[in-house]
């Protein structure tokens, strides 16, 4: 079986995001939600303000990238105008999919920042997606922290992280997120 790589991409939109969408947004949530079908999309959804977007694969190589994210009907339609990928050196994978929810009703909170021990935040993560504090997420390539915690209350989330000691919540950041698949 080839290697995966799990990439976090951030997504920059165009100033008028909600209108600009509507002309592709059914094309583009079916495109999704056949990558999702097939594994390679693990999730993904816009800011509830519409000033980006993050979506996270599964991707065999590296070069993958450019056309998962350039073949959407959202980049080929100039709703989306840049994008950053990020590959996982740990990732907590999901339990289950998600239904998808296009209403913005479920906002969840990324929370980003420095992790003291890689290896033993990794059995944290892990611990916290059992408990429902964790949809997925993990380590970026840069010992940073990535993951989508199941709470609209970003210093909840913060302290779902810090009380495991490899994370000091002061120097994380959190963000709201319509998780949308």
């Amino acid at each position: 079986m080839a290697a995966v790589i799990v990439f976090h991409l951030a997504v920059d939109t165009v100033d008028d995001y909600v209108t600009k969408r509507e002309a592709h947004r059914r094309e583009h949530i079916a495109r999704l939600q056949g990558l999702r079908a097939t594994s390679i999309l693990i999730g993904g959804g816009p800011s509830p303000d519409g000033t980006r977007a993050d979506l996270f694969y599964r991707l065999q190589q590296p070069w993958q990238v450019k056309p998962a994210m350039e073949e959407d009907p959202y980049w080929t339609g100039g709703v989306w105008t840049k994008y950053t990928p990020r590959s996982f050196s740990h990732f907590v994978e999901p339990w289950e999919l998600v239904p998808v929810v296009l209403d913005g009703s479920r906002v969840v909170t990324i929370v980003e920042g420095p992790v003291a021990d890689l290896d033993m935040a990794q059995i944290a993560l892990v611990e916290m997606r059992g408990a429902g504090k964790l949809a997925f997420g993990g380590i970026v390539d840069n010992a940073e922290t990535l993951t989508v915690m199941k709470t609209t209350d970003a210093d909840e989330a913060k302290s779902w992280l810090g009380e495991h000691g490899f994370w000091d919540p002061a120097t994380l950041t959190t963000r709201p997120f319509v998780w949308v698949l």
